[in-house]
């Protein structure tokens, strides 16, 4: 018998070695699909002690250009400030890499647009490292999902608070709702599309910028979800509710003991006919089952991420968290700071697949 011939590993940079660079780095060095060669960091010495840190063959830069000279680099990724994502994803694409961008995937939507069309004329791999997609538990969100175990979704209600850093460059909204934006594309069949967005937020801190914030996104079929970020909050949730008309879902992830949670409860809603005061009434019961919590596998998501980069580009298809994807929460977040900016009116959305204007969505103000 023959013995299969092991697929090619790929070549990769690491460029950003400051909070997040050392976690892309140590996934890449353990990878069955990569080889780290290089790690590229302005501060020339951090990046040294980074390569020292993770492999003997992995070489130091301090400048950029340097390294995308180099042919035998097959793909970069990049964790830098969202502000320089820009200029360094398009040099990687000019320079022929397939490139892997830390969220969110650009400062601006149009920044990301371009990004976007740069790698697709190209043919070359955008993705955005929206690492809590590939955990086990989010995945598994994504396929009861799919299979239709929830049902119709009805809401969303993601909570992620903690007492951390204010940022010195962007608010709330654009440092922790990216994850739960992400999550939220990444699990619902269509992808995160609203038309609008409104969004609330406060700085009581006097920082100059929201430190609290409330994001309420329509969904389709009068869905809704909600988004609460929060930089103040002296104790620390990772929470999001989906329920749907058949069961609801409850992630939380940071009991390890039980993340997912199914619950066969709710609300069913029966036409009969029946006039006056107790129409409503009457259409309304409660449906009490059991709960369960489905088996999760234990794995870096980070790893798995590093794979599904790998498998793209040898497969030539897009990632599960592609350049688009990205787009989608760049747009979500442009409408909030738009919202932001106007009390809270609704904003819309540039960009969404579906332009029409919902009943509701008529009926409100929408800043522009």
């Amino acid at each position: 018998m023959t013995a299969l011939k092991a697929p090619a590993r790929l070549r990769v940079a690491v460029i950003g070695a400051g909070y997040w660079g050392p976690n892309l780095a140590r996934n890449f060095i353990s990878s069955c699909d990569w080889d780290l060669v290089a790690i590229c960091d302005l501060d020339g010495p951090r990046a040294e002690a980074l390569a020292d840190r993770v492999g003997a063959n992995v070489a130091a830069y301090s400048d950029v250009a340097s390294l995308l000279e180099r042919r035998d680099v097959d793909a970069v990724a990049i964790a830098t400030p969202a502000r320089t994502h820009h200029t360094l994803v398009i040099a990687a694409l000019r320079a022929g890499k397939h490139v892997l961008v830390e969220k969110p995937l650009a400062d601006s939507r149009e920044h990301g647009a371009e990004m976007v069309r740069a790698a697709a004329e190209r043919g070359l791999t955008l993705m955005a490292d929206h690492t809590y997609c590939y955990t086990p538990a989010v995945l598994k969100i994504r396929e009861l999902i799919a299979e239709g175990a929830l049902g119709d979704i009805l809401f969303i209600d993601s909570v992620r608070i903690n007492l951390g850093l204010v940022q010195p460059d962007v608010n709330v909204f654009w440092d922790l709702a990216p994850h739960d934006l992400s999550i939220i594309d990444f699990v619902l069949p269509d992808g995160l599309r609203p038309d609008a967005v409104s969004a609330q937020g406060a700085d009581p801190l006097r920082a100059g910028k929201a430190c609290i914030g409330y994001l309420t996104i329509p969904l389709r079929n009068d869905a809704i979800a909600h988004v609460h970020v929060n930089w103040l909050s002296p104790t620390k949730i990772r929470q999001m509710v989906i329920g749907g008309t058949l069961r609801t879902l409850v992630w939380d992830d940071l009991n390890p003991q039980q993340r997912l949670s199914v619950y066969d409860r709710g609300v069913d809603l029966t036409q009969q006919a029946v006039d006056g005061a107790d129409a409503a009434a009457s259409m309304v019961s409660y449906r009490l089952g059991d709960t369960w919590s489905p088996a999760l596998p234990e794995r870096e998501a980070l790893g798995a991420m590093a794979a599904e980069f790998a498998e793209s580009i040898r497969d030539g298809r897009a990632p599960r968290t592609d350049g688009e994807a990205g787009l989608r929460v760049l747009s979500v977040l442009e409408a909030a700071s738009r919202s932001l900016e106007g009390h809270g009116l609704l904003a819309t959305v540039e960009g969404a697949a579906d332009t029409a204007v919902r009943a509701h969505t008529a009926r409100a103000a929408v800043v522009r």
